[in-house]
């Protein structure tokens, strides 16, 4: 198999990449992580409240590493990149959502005994 070029740097998703980019989603998501951290080390929020900041933290985080670590956006160079992302998100919710049924049931039948109360 031939190229045209053989030099890597040429390649367009090597030159959209900037240490600026990278740096940038590093520092978002690592601030986001150290609040979630915080925030649960500091029992600051009901369970709840926990959870939702949590996951909102997360979900950020998701978006910045996204954005700037992966340069995934809706240009037209980036399209199977986005397809393929946006086709991996439902595997992933499911994979999630199974397992927590999964291990809900698993407790439901093995750790409750017959003739207990909560």
């Amino acid at each position: 198999m031939s190229h045209d070029q053989d030099d890597p740097t040429l390649h367009p998703e090597v030159q959209m990449s900037t240490s600026q980019g990278y740096f940038s989603g590093f520092a978002i998501s690592s601030i986001l992580m150290l609040a979630a951290t915080f925030l649960v080390t500091s029992h600051a929020v009901p369970p709840f409240g926990l959870l939702m900041v949590i996951s909102a933290c997360a979900g950020m985080a998701i978006i910045a590493q996204i954005y700037f670590l992966l340069h995934i956006d809706i240009s037209e160079h980036n399209i199977w990149n986005t397809v393929a992302l946006v086709l991996f998100i439902p595997l992933f919710l499911i994979t999630i959502g199974l397992t927590w049924w999964m291990f809900s049931q698993l407790y439901l039948h093995t750790m409750i005994m017959p003739g207990m109360t909560h």
